[in-house]
């Protein structure tokens, strides 16, 4: 593919209708395009008989839909599935498909490899490439979506969950949330895709305004000491900072917002009921629910995971004082497709010097 050509699957619905006019054509051109794209999964220009001949030599020239290679696809045994796919210089990323009786969850990759080093995060060990474009963003949902097709599985709710800071690459990453949403591309309402953040606050203040999808807040611990270590942006971002941008959050705009937050329980290191408390305490009075996840294990991690009485325990605290919680079922684990295991395969170019904005 010649490097000036447009792959059309980075342009959601307002920039395609930009593109059209560049082309001279009217805006009902960009539902046909649409259409044969996220309908009918149609790539070649040649085969779209409801676009003018004009038209469609045009497209050839100036333009492509393109998806990247998938190098590997990995089945679970409890159904998960994980494709890793290669984005170009020897960069691979993750994408797994999580199964449920009621749904379909699809947790998606929005950087090469990951800036933010968290210790508890196989991804975080790998460091970091680039950011990836809207178009390698919405090809993870479109590889999965024609697979899961043919199997008469549906992908019901996208997650922003595998490997980067999706805060990091927000432009991308808005671009792909619009069509997500978007009626004439993947059509799911703004409470299945959710926007996962280990907390940039900057970035969290101007989503507010950007796009009302869910929100989820990737926590880890009740208090700034601990969660210095666990999850380094803290040292830039505080707590107080973070809560005061959720907050923010949940009052921006006139539809009902709530936000996930995520507790990952490392075996005597966040778990303790005191610990369980203090974060009572920290959430009370948001509109918001906390997801314990079990951690898992990677290769050379220092960390346990919680005993199950102690995750009970804790979930229990947060019960009696008011604060809805559930407890995540590990999935995919013997795939390494469980949550913070994703890792693909990184050339990195920070060699750890962490660039936040």
């Amino acid at each position: 593919m010649p490097n000036n050509k447009q792959n059309l699957l980075n342009l959601n619905q307002t920039a395609l209708t930009k593109f059209f006019e560049t082309l001279g054509e009217r805006p009902y051109r960009v539902k046909q395009l649409m259409q044969w794209i996220y309908k009918y999964h149609e790539f070649d220009f040649d085969k779209m008989l409801n676009l003018s001949k004009k038209l469609r030599e045009q497209l050839n020239e100036v333009a492509c839909i393109e998806l990247p290679e998938v190098v590997k696809q990995s089945h679970a045994l409890d159904g998960v599935i994980k494709w890793v796919i290669d984005t170009g210089k020897d960069n691979f990323i993750e994408t797994v498909y999580i199964p449920e009786k009621d749904r379909g969850t699809l947790c998606i990759s929005s950087q090469v490899g990951c800036s933010l080093a968290c210790t508890f995060c196989s991804t975080g060990m790998q460091g970091f490439n680039r950011n990836l474009t809207t178009a390698e963003i919405i090809a993870q949902v479109m590889i999965a979506k024609q697979y899961l097709s043919d199997k008469d599985r549906r992908i019901s709710n996208v997650v922003f969950m595998g490997m980067g800071e999706p805060l990091l690459n927000e432009q991308a990453v808005y671009s792909a949330c619009d069509l997500l949403l978007d009626d004439l591309a993947f059509g799911l309402s703004r409470r299945k895709v959710t926007i996962s953040t280990s907390g940039v606050v900057p970035a969290l203040l101007r989503m507010a305004d950007r796009t009302s999808v869910s929100l989820a807040i990737s926590l880890h611990a009740p208090d700034d000491f601990l969660r210095d270590e666990l999850v380094p942006i803290n040292q830039k971002y505080p707590i107080k900072e973070l809560i005061s941008a959720c907050k923010n959050y949940l009052n921006a705009g006139t539809q009902e917002r709530h936000i996930l937050f995520e507790y990952v329980m490392l075996d005597g290191v966040n778990d303790s009921t005191v610990q369980a408390k203090k974060l009572a305490l920290l959430l009370k009075g948001i509109s918001a629910k906390v997801n314990l996840i079990p951690f898992n294990p990677f290769p050379e991690t220092q960390y346990k995971t919680s005993k199950k009485v102690t995750i009970a325990s804790f979930q229990d605290v947060l019960f009696d004082n008011g604060i809805r919680t559930t407890t995540r079922r590990t999935r995919g684990e013997d795939i390494d497709g469980a949550c913070g295991q994703l890792a693909g395969k990184v050339v990195d170019k920070t060699k750890r010097t962490r660039g936040m904005t």
